[in-house]
């Protein structure tokens, strides 16, 4: 049968595209599909997909425009594809991955297997107690101005296969649906969200970044995450050279840097001398900075480290608020702790690998709303705080795994 189509695409490999997006949860799309609905006729879902795949007569639908508020205040474009969808594009992934991804950049960490936003982090670390400057990178609304022309000519690069490179364009010309239910069309960028975007980004940037990083300027190492990307540099005269070769270079790909959030920033620690305006940056929803430290034998000193950013902990105290965990009278202590544990788990795993610290004092908001909840529901606690904060103490002391941030030690203490 599948000699008969144009395109040689197993069925097995849709199956296995299937299994990834599963695995990988997600909204639903313009057509209010989730995953447990496809699922309801999965077997045919997944033939007329590769039906459609194979022939050629697959285009994709509008893809769903959601608006997620970031720290600064403003909101950042997320496109969702449908699940049927987001199966197609990883059937294009799963091809294209194994060919593109040995010739990446060693410091290229983000939406890679086998790498993570932790490892860039610490190389990080490692890079600024070595260099005494840092040029905080900000391509401005990098995903909605990649220029297509230059992307496919890019992905034409690795690949020849005619069914990957039609899909391709086919998605990148996909339009958007947006809130108000109207139809946006495009003619540049891939949405974030769609499960091809990270892919195709770290392609163009490989071009438009690491390799040109590599032949020109192989002195200066840098940690990538997508369009997040920081370099170190030995003097802030250098540090000001690369800004201003990397603005032509980037405009040559049709990309801009952000001339406000582009920032040269000095790593200053107990062992630099001078001052500078910028002594801090961020990176991965970590904020590095100069920070009181302990060495090997418990003395005190400035160390330049990461640890958790005043967006990402202000991000988390206003999820718990609106927990309003200290109006769940009907539940016990146990099952508010089963009910948070997945979010304070991913927090803890996230946000307290450095500095855990920093971590601890931003949590102490859930503390504060059990003490609350406890002053609901036991009446010998209502007429004094401290009781309550000296109950919630015997708690942590009794059942100290109870809440995942607990493990960050004596989290409760006032």
């Amino acid at each position: 049968m599948g000699n008969a189509k144009p395109f040689c695409i197993s069925q097995h490999d849709v199956w296995a595209a299937y299994t990834r997006v599963k695995a990988n949860h997600g909204a639903a799309g313009v057509d209010g599909q989730s995953i447990e609905q496809f699922e309801e006729d999965l077997q045919n879902n997944l033939y007329r997909l590769w039906n459609r795949l194979c022939s050629g007569s697959y285009f994709p639908p509008p893809v769903r425009r959601v608006d997620i508020p970031k720290g600064d205040g403003q909101k950042r474009p997320l496109g969702i594809p449908t699940v049927a969808d987001r199966v197609a594009q990883m059937v294009v992934q799963r091809y294209l991955e194994p060919i593109v991804e040995p010739l990446f950049h060693n410091d290229s960490y983000g939406y890679r297997p086998g790498r993570s936003a932790h490892q860039a982090l610490s190389v990080a670390r490692q890079r600024c107690w070595q260099y005494d400057w840092v040029l905080d990178l900000d391509i401005k609304s990098f995903f909605d101005t990649i220029d297509w022309e230059l992307l496919l000519r890019a992905v034409r690069r690795h690949t020849e296969c005619t069914w990957v490179l039609l899909y391709i364009e086919r998605w990148l010309k996909a339009p958007v649906c947006m809130p108000d239910g109207t139809l946006a069309e495009r003619n540049q960028g891939t949405p974030q969200g769609a499960v091809i975007s990270p892919l195709l980004a770290n392609l163009f940037l490989h071009y438009a970044f690491d390799r040109w990083m590599a032949e020109q300027h192989a002195d200066i190492p840098f940690e990538r995450y997508a369009d997040d990307i920081i370099c170190h540099c030995v003097s802030e005269v250098q540090a000001r050279a690369l800004r201003d070769a990397l603005g032509q270079r980037l405009t040559q790909w049709y990309l801009e840097l952000h001339p406000h959030k582009t920032t040269i920033v000095y790593c200053k620690d107990a062992n630099r001398r001078g001052s500078y305006p910028e002594q801090r940056f961020d990176f991965l929803g970590y904020t590095f900075r100069p920070r009181s430290s302990k060495n090997r034998t418990g003395r005190l000193f400035v160390s330049f480290a990461p640890a958790v950013s005043a967006k990402a902990a202000s991000a988390m105290r206003q999820r718990i608020r609106r927990w309003r965990l200290h109006q769940r009278n009907d539940l016990a202590l146990e099952e508010i702790a089963r009910w948070t544990r997945p979010m304070l788990q991913g927090w803890v795993n996230y946000y307290g690998r450095f500095y855990a610290s920093a971590l601890r004092r931003a949590l102490r908001t859930l503390d504060a709303f059990l003490v609350r909840w406890a002053q609901r529901k036991y009446k010998r606690l209502r007429a004094r705080n401290t009781l309550a904060w000296q109950w919630l103490w015997r708690v942590y002391a009794r059942q100290p795994d109870l809440f995942a941030h607990w493990a960050l030690v004596s989290t409760v203490r006032r």
